[in-house]
């Protein structure tokens, strides 16, 4: 593919790679530098894997949420635990929680933390007084949907929150993951015993129904929305911490799902050893079956900083 030169010619036209200018060489012509600017795995990243299964510890403590969360539905649902009783403790877990996030609060001004406390005891104020007044609406929003199907829209929102989870930065979850989690609680609270309708229709002397419903919505923001947050900052503040509490929701998703359920908590269990153990050694062992190849053939990029164009 280069230009021959006879022997009165004079020395060969070098090559060059420019589009401007006219040259005896066809337009497909590479000489033999081509080759050499050849460039492989250009920017790879080498992981390491106990770093990369404690990223991976947050996917399998969210899975173990949602197993907690079924979890406490199942227990309420075959009249195991009251919903007072959850209800109660629930507040003592999210006041025992809202502690240590403040306590691992970088330090900073006094009063910025006084308004910080008293927009966060408005908010929740707010958040319960709605949501105790709709539950009595919230319950019978599925009333007419048979059960079969209220369980598969269940199993989808759940699915939905999981694969739309923020694992990079999950605080605050976002707005897809927290939506699909709240719907999946009312669809479960609908099917609780206390909201099932009496042959007479709905008895509207008794309280079961909205206290069932209420207690489901609070415990979906208390796992979904609030531990998220405070999950966060240990990762931020005390990572060796992090790691440690990831096991321990681990063991409790298997433990509670256990106590109803073995065979849940074995399929549980094998699904959080995957994800945990499995999946980061997986992404090891394709690092070195990687080859992404740059050279000259590349379409070029601009590395100019190009904003000042944009005022």
């Amino acid at each position: 593919m280069g230009a021959d030169s006879g022997s009165g010619a004079g020395p060969a036209v070098p090559w060059r790679k420019v589009l401007w200018e006219r040259q005896p060489f066809p337009d497909n012509y590479v000489d033999r530098r081509f080759l050499e600017e050849l460039r492989r795995n250009e920017g790879l990243r080498q992981y390491c894997y106990w770093a990369v299964v404690q990223e991976a510890g947050l996917v399998a403590q969210q899975i173990s949420c949602v197993a907690l969360f079924l979890t406490l539905w199942l227990y309420m649902e075959q009249g195991l635990l009251s919903p007072s009783t959850l209800l109660w403790t629930g507040l003592l877990c999210a006041l025992l929680g809202y502690g240590l996030y403040q306590a691992l609060a970088p330090w900073g001004d006094s009063d910025n933390h006084h308004r910080t406390r008293w927009s966060d005891l408005q908010s929740a104020s707010i958040f319960l007084s709605f949501t105790f007044g709709f539950s009595p609406v919230l319950s019978t929003l599925t009333e007419s949907v048979c059960t079969d199907t209220v369980y598969a829209m269940t199993a989808l929102m759940l699915l939905a929150h999981l694969v739309a989870f923020p694992y990079a930065q999950p605080s605050p979850p976002g707005s897809l993951s927290l939506n699909a989690a709240l719907f999946a609680s009312v669809c479960l609270a609908s099917r609780l015993p206390g909201d099932l309708h009496t042959s007479g229709g709905l008895d509207s002397s008794s309280s079961p129904s909205s206290l069932h419903t209420f207690t489901m919505l609070c415990w979906a923001l208390l796992v979904f929305a609030l531990w998220p947050c405070l999950l966060q900052r240990l990762r931020d503040c005390a990572p060796w911490v992090f790691g440690c509490v990831c096991v321990l929701v681990g063991v409790c998703g298997v433990g509670g799902l256990g106590s109803l359920w073995p065979g849940g908590a074995v399929l549980l269990a094998a699904l959080l050893g995957t994800v945990t153990l499995l999946c980061p050694l997986l992404l090891i062992r394709l690092q070195s079956d990687k080859d992404n190849i740059q050279g000259p053939w590349d379409e070029a990029e601009i590395r100019e900083d190009l904003t000042h164009f944009l005022h």
